[in-house]
């Protein structure tokens, strides 16, 4: 499962992880603290289901949310290295999306944003738009996350 090999690569290399979730709503720190041991790398996380937390926990601009609104690439950003700053760690991952269905507009169900940053701060953001209803989607969100973390984390040379 990627959630063990994630906590292996971490603890191999000894960093850590800190995570800043909004439409997974915990679904990736739980997935990870499941592994046995993920207390030595796991960090912590905020879920950030509103732009009041998003701002003041993760230190998400409000100028940020008004003009891009909570799910959009510059506030997924946002969020990661606020998460990163916040829990002092090496890497961090965000989620922000519309698992649906979102009242606002049907367009946008399924839209989530993902970013990941390194130590070093580079930073980046993918956008995905699922299908399916809302757990779907959130499951799909949070294992395409945990995914692209154990590749980044193994410097892409991850097989299994």
């Amino acid at each position: 499962m990627s959630a063990e090999r994630l906590v292996r690569l971490l603890k191999e290399k000894k960093e850590t992880l800190a995570l800043a979730e909004s439409c997974t709503g915990g679904l990736i720190a739980s997935t990870i603290v499941d592994v046995p041991g993920a207390s030595e790398v796991f960090k912590g996380g905020v879920v950030s289901y509103t732009d009041e937390i998003k701002n003041r926990l993760l230190g998400v601009e409000k100028e940020t949310l008004a003009r891009y609104t909570a799910v959009s690439e510059p506030t997924a950003r946002e969020m990661a290295l606020g998460a990163a700053r916040r829990f002092g760690s090496d890497w961090a991952l965000s989620v922000t999306g519309y698992a649906g269905p979102s009242g606002i507009d049907k367009r946008l169900d399924g839209v989530v944003y993902i970013s990941l940053t390194d130590r070093n701060g580079n930073c980046q953001t993918r956008r995905f738009r699922f299908s399916g209803e809302r757990n779907e989607t959130r499951r799909r969100a949070a294992q395409i996350a945990i995914d692209w973390l154990v590749k980044a984390v193994s410097g892409g040379n991850e097989n299994g």
